[in-house]
């Protein structure tokens, strides 16, 4: 479409102000447009028709009207079926010929050629109004001064033709010309203020569409869930998070679906009846069952939608929060309010400890009886645990974080293993109780040596205190898989013979503080979890079936995933 005049009624300040283009309303203008050029057709028609009868019934035959309007009905036709609608510009182009000027040309042509007694000047109002409406305020009052130029020199002419008082025909085509300059000052106001309002409405439909969409982003988000409920109990809407809470998936969004129809949801279906029933906000403790699947408890509340009028429907929304989610979170912030100060106690606890240490080995130097040697080693080996613990709760404190992997060197999983795995058998006197089947070959993995060595000291000594004390009883394993592109893939298992682990305390065995033994300071797991995530890898713990002495055993395997590197696995000699 071609671009509006900078005066038109489309680019006026009222509309302007809106913040849009007339680019925003196209529809609008066509929509006049083709009203005007079928309006000019269905004119022609009726000239056509009307002639033709005066053509036919008139003694004295005269086809020249006749002709004009044929004329004036194609160039309709030609301007309705080929043209495109656009702007009428500030000057009398060949656009304005082709609609106003045709216009004005044939009305003054069948005023001055018709033969009927029949007043054409009426129709003038219609290129007025075409020219006020497509155009600018400039073109229709230019409009209006031609019309009115023209029906003064209709009025002179037939002043010359007719001797007499010629006030007449003057007066009419004066107050037919100030009618046009009327209709186009008030037809380019009102053309204006429709346009105005047209794009205002159109601004607020945006805004609206925008404003739903952010909307829609914003519940799709929430990690909360959230559905929509009318009084019947129809199911109107529901965010991904409720959709899951409820278990529905793999059912479409359009699908219906009524509260009552799913006999587990009792409880959420009693809660959204109090609340319509008391038309108040309720909350409530419920649970959810699934067929197949556990009771999940959650925490709902509801709220009413206010109604926009009388019959406007009242809905319930309805928000639920998984009881999982708020007591982890609220475990997560006591653990951290227990980490701050357990590491604040370690601090000052060291100190003291390696004071009573020192104390302690000077005091057994001097020391012959058996009994008092005994109380001295005691008070070591207790102050030793002590020291561990420190430093556990210090690592916890200090432990790294992910934006430390990128300092982190590589290693060499096999070589590396094999070594701290000989060096903790020397110092715990293993021998036979642990097997180690590690594939021969280099496999280089990105991990600080240091934190693998105490990730594996730890599931060690936590094998050998739960591991039956047979031979192969506990067993170090690794999964290397070699890829004929990197990266590849290296795992690390630590497996032993120990009795199954306690649901509650598999739930949480990765967590700080938490320990089955009254002894541990439940650090260990959660300090390889932390080192492990610092590092890019992951651990897991399952049971697992290994081999001890040709019989097959269940037994607590931890695994360790590390993070894929881009370095190709090496044949070579199995390291001594």
């Amino acid at each position: 479409m071609r671009q509006a005049p900078e005066n038109s009624f489309w680019h006026s300040p009222a509309v302007m102000m809106t913040g849009l283009t007339p680019n925003t309303a196209p529809h609008e203008f066509e929509r006049l447009w083709l009203g005007f050029m079928t309006a000019r057709v269905t004119l022609g028609i009726v000239f056509v028709l009307l002639q033709s009868g005066i053509f036919l019934l008139s003694s004295v035959q005269r086809s020249t009207p006749l002709l004009i309007c044929v004329a004036y009905l194609i160039a309709a036709l030609i301007v309705r079926l080929t043209a495109q609608p656009q702007q009428l510009d500030e000057r009398f182009d060949g656009q304005w010929m082709r609609t106003v000027g045709v216009d004005v040309v044939t009305f003054a042509a069948l005023q001055i050629f018709q033969n009927s007694g029949i007043n054409y000047t009426p129709l003038f109002a219609l290129p007025v109004l075409m020219a006020s409406i497509l155009g600018s305020m400039l073109l229709a009052t230019g409009a209006a001064a031609g019309v009115t130029l023209l029906l003064f020199a209709y009025a002179a002419w037939l002043s010359f033709q007719t001797p007499g008082d010629a006030s007449t025909h003057f007066l009419q085509a004066a107050l037919t010309g100030a009618a046009c300059f009327a209709i186009s000052f008030v037809a380019s106001q009102l053309a204006m203020r429709l346009a105005s309002v047209e794009l205002r409405a159109q601004h607020s439909q945006l805004a609206a569409t925008v404003q739903r969409q952010v909307n829609e982003l914003v519940i799709k988000s929430l990690t909360d869930a959230i559905l929509v409920v009318d009084e019947r109990g129809q199911l109107r809407s529901a965010n991904p998070a409720a959709r899951q809470v409820l278990g529905l998936l793999r059912q479409a969004p359009e699908m219906e679906l009524n509260l009552n129809a799913r006999p587990g949801w009792q409880a959420l279906r009693d809660v959204v009846a109090a609340s319509f029933s008391s038309r108040l906000a309720q909350q409530s403790d419920i649970a959810i069952e699934h067929a197949g699947a556990v009771q999940r408890s959650l925490w709902v509340r509801t709220q009413l939608t206010a109604p926009l009028n009388h019959d406007a429907q009242v809905l319930c929304v309805v928000f639920m929060q998984d009881q999982r989610e708020i007591q982890a979170r609220i475990r997560a912030e006591k653990l951290a309010g227990m980490g701050r100060m357990s590491a604040a106690v370690a601090h000052e606890i060291r100190n003291p400890l390696a004071a009573i240490m020192q104390a302690n080995a000077l005091l057994a130097e001097d020391l012959t009886d058996p009994v008092q040697l005994r109380l001295a080693t005691m008070v070591q080996q207790n102050a030793l645990r002590l020291e561990k613990i420190v430093c556990d709760v210090l690592h916890l404190t200090h432990a790294p974080t992910l934006d430390n992997t990128q300092a982190q060197s590589s290693l060499d999983l096999t070589a590396t293993v094999r070594r701290i795995c000989r060096d903790w058998s020397i110092q715990n006197k293993v021998s036979a109780e642990l097997l180690m089947n590690l594939p021969p070959g280099t496999a280089t993995v990105i991990f600080d040596p240091e934190h693998l060595r105490r990730i594996l000291i730890n599931l060690l000594d936590n094998a050998r205190r739960y591991a039956s004390g047979q031979a192969g009883c506990m067993q170090i394993s690794a999964n290397i898989e070699p890829a004929t592109k990197p990266p590849s893939q290296a795992s690390l298992f630590v497996w032993s013979d120990g009795a199954p682990l306690e649901p509650a305390v598999e739930q949480h065995l990765f967590e700080p503080f938490f320990s089955s033994e009254s002894r541990s300071s439940g650090l260990g797991l959660y300090i390889c979890r932390e080192l492990c995530a610092s590092n890019g890898a992951t651990i897991s713990y399952g049971r697992r079936t290994r081999s001890v002495q040709g019989e097959n055993r269940f037994g607590n395997e931890f695994s360790v995933v590390f993070k894929s590197v881009p370095f190709a696995i090496q044949p070579g000699k199995e390291p001594a």
